[in-house]
This record gives structure tokens, sequence and C-alpha cells, in this order.
């Protein structure tokens, strides 16, 4: 039997709701509006450790969505987890945050984002899907052009 303090864990303790905002600035006029939306989505992941060995890990949608230059409706989630990650070697901690962590909380993000839109009156709107191994690699590749040699750091 492996001893606990080598044993490798990652464990998901809870996925939840911890933010959700829903603006409609210029309703009821602009819902007369017969020109096409133009649809914004922003994506943004956060990290903090919580206690030892026990990180949330969140990730936050925003979708602006305007018809000629005023906003039709805006929301913003924010889908998070608690995940306790021990004895993991120092330099697999930062992938298992930044893709493994934002891979389980991200379809929860969808449904919420679609089911927000729908019950607002508007159609659907679906986060398309996200691969968080090429959006790591890709801040990885860019602190290291920025002579940056250390670790990534999702905050």
């Amino acid at each position: 039997m492996a001893d606990d303090n080598t044993t490798p864990v990652f464990q998901i303790q809870r996925v939840y709701l911890k933010d959700l905002s829903l603006e409609q600035p210029n309703s009821p006029q602009i819902l007369l509006e017969q020109a096409q939306p133009q649809v914004d989505i922003n994506l943004a992941l956060a990290a903090n450790p919580v206690t030892d060995g026990i990180y949330e890990v969140s990730v936050t949608a925003t979708v602006t969505t305007t018809v000629a230059d005023k906003t039709l409706f805006l929301v913003e989630a924010k889908q998070a987890g608690i995940f306790e990650i021990r004895n993991i070697p120092d330099d697999q901690m930062q992938p298992i945050i930044g893709i493994a962590c934002p891979q389980i909380i991200y379809p929860y993000l969808r449904a919420i984002v679609s089911d927000v839109c729908t019950r607002a009156g508007f159609p659907p709107v679906v986060l398309a899907e996200v691969n968080f191994q090429a959006m790591y690699e890709a801040q990885q590749q860019q602190q290291a052009a920025a002579g940056n040699g250390a670790q990534p750091s999702i905050n």
C-alpha cells in the first residue's frame, strides 16, 4: 500500500456557479430593432490556492450582444470548482490547473450561458468548444517570447 504522503491526488471537491449577471440596459426599445446582432465572447481563467493542496479554479465567460452599437444584452457567468491536488510534481501542477481543471468546469459554464440567454427571451448563445491545452501552450510561448522562462501561472 502506498504512503498517503506520496500518492498523487487529483479530486473534484465541488463544481459551482460563483457569479452570474444578466443586463439588458436598452430594453425594451432595442428589442424592436430588426438588425442582426453582433456577439462578442471573452473567456478568462483564474486559479487561486484555498489551503494546502486545495485550489479554486474558475472560468468566466462574458457575452456582449449589440445591435447598432447599443447593448442588446450582456451575460457574465463565472463557473468555479474546488480541486484537491496533492503530491503532483511541480512541472505538472500548472498544466493540471490550466488545462485539466478548466476542461471539467467549462461544460457547466456553456450550459449556464445558453440557459440564461434562453430564459432572458433570446436565442441561446452556445459557447464553442475550447482547447485549453492549446490556450495553455500559447500562453507558455508568449511568456517565453517575452523572455520570461518561468512557468506561467494562471491568475
